[in-house]
């Protein structure tokens, strides 16, 4: 049974999903705010966590910035405000999905189970595989870990995923709609940046003294490609 974390003030509301939630099959536990998060996820191992971004105290953007110093579970982030910028700014510091409040219990499941198919889809993938690397940027499948020149890269699930694909086919396109298909396992959308976000999110992680080494191009109104720049010539 996968468990599920709802972290939200909104009592009524998280009462209801999570009757909704276990009458589809799921585990799960409820907190009010950002810190009894921060303990819980401490303390034991969830499959997925629903973060509210409008908390008192410590509110879910600063929330998800501290859960991803030791955390890797997807989050899906939920804000009552429905706006682009709260959208991209979870999606920046390591958000997996995010929803409009309120929204249908119905696709939440949804999207819920979307993540962790995507999740155990990899997990299966990765089995046994060969590291893949270029130029000195390397990927452990079988560890989820992301390094260049020995020196770790911190990738939150989805970002090692979009990177491992660009990795899979380096110096070739691979289109926004494949990205969003197999990192996020859902079709891409007329108005959906989120994949966007991812890149952005990684290009950032990886930094300039990596970035000299591997460089990602976007392709304008195709997708993205990964190739070698001028920096370490590794593998």
């Amino acid at each position: 049974m996968d468990k599920i974390l709802l972290v939200d003030d909104d009592l009524e509301l998280c009462l209801m999903l999570a009757e909704y939630l276990q009458l589809e099959g799921f585990e799960v536990d409820h907190v009010a705010d950002g810190d009894s998060a921060l303990q819980r996820t401490a303390q034991q191992p969830y499959d997925l966590i629903v973060l509210d971004v409008m908390m008192p105290g410590r509110n879910g953007f600063d929330t998800l910035k501290a859960l991803r110093q030791h955390c890797a579970t997807p989050v899906l982030m939920m804000s009552a405000r429905g706006e682009e910028i709260d959208r991209i700014i979870g999606l920046e510091i390591g958000a997996d999905d995010y929803l409009p409040k309120p929204c249908s219990p119905r696709e939440l499941v949804a999207r819920i189970r979307a993540n962790l198919r995507r999740v155990r889809l990899e997990q299966v993938q990765v089995a046994g595989p060969q590291p893949l690397s270029l130029n000195g940027l390397r990927l452990d499948q079988e560890s989820y870990r992301a390094s260049y020149a020995d020196q770790p890269i911190d990738l939150t699930h989805t970002e090692f995923v979009i990177l491992k694909l660009l990795l899979e086919h380096p110096a070739k396109l691979v289109t926004r709609e494949q990205l969003m298909q197999q990192a996020l396992n859902r079709r891409l959308g007329p108005y959906d940046r989120s994949i966007d976000m991812h890149l952005s999110n990684i290009r950032r992680k990886l930094g300039p003294a990596h970035g000299s080494a591997v460089e990602i191009r976007t392709v304008r109104g195709s997708g993205y490609m990964l190739v070698k720049g001028s920096g370490h010539a590794g593998a």
